[in-house]
C-alpha cells in the first residue's frame, strides 16, 4: 500500500500528482520547480535562486517525513539548457555532505513546466 505525502511547505503540485508517495520504504518525489510554496510565484529570472527554490521545495517534502538529503538514493536534473550546468550543480553539491551524494543524472529537455529552467525529482530510502 503506498502513502501519499503532502506539505504546505513545498509548493502544490500543478498537475494530476502528488508531491510524494512513499511505497515499500522508498519515497518518490515529483518533479519540484521554482514555485515559492507561500505566495505561489515563480522565481525563473535568477538561476542561482531558482535552484535554491528548487531544493528547498525538494527539502520541504523530505522533512515532512522526517528526513534529509542524506536519505536520497537518486535524483533527476532536468534543465533547459545544458550550459546552466556548472551553476545548478554547485548549488545541488552544497546540499550534500561530500561522499554521500546520491546516484544522479541531468537531462537537457526543449521545456519545463510554466516555463522554468531546473526541474529535480529525487528517490529516498527510509
Amino acid at each position: 500500500m503506498k502513502k501519499i505525502v503532502k506539505t504546505n511547505k513545498a509548493p502544490e503540485p500543478v498537475g494530476p500528482y502528488n508531491q510524494a508517495v512513499i511505497h515499500n520504504n522508498t519515497m518518490y518525489i515529483s518533479g519540484q520547480i521554482a514555485l515559492d510554496p507561500y505566495t505561489k510565484e515563480l522565481v525563473i529570472n535568477d538561476l542561482k535562486k531558482e535552484t535554491m527554490l528548487v531544493m528547498n521545495n525538494l527539502k520541504a517534502i523530505l522533512e515532512n517525513e522526517n528526513l534529509s538529503f542524506e536519505n536520497v538514493i537518486k535524483s533527476t536534473i532536468f534543465l533547459c539548457d545544458m550550459g546552466n550546468f556548472k551553476e545548478v550543480n554547485e548549488i545541488y553539491g552544497s546540499f550534500f555532505n561530500k561522499g554521500n551524494e546520491p546516484a544522479r543524472e541531468t537531462v537537457e529537455v526543449s521545456k519545463l513546466p510554466l516555463g522554468v529552467n531546473v526541474e529535480i525529482s529525487m528517490i529516498a530510502g527510509l
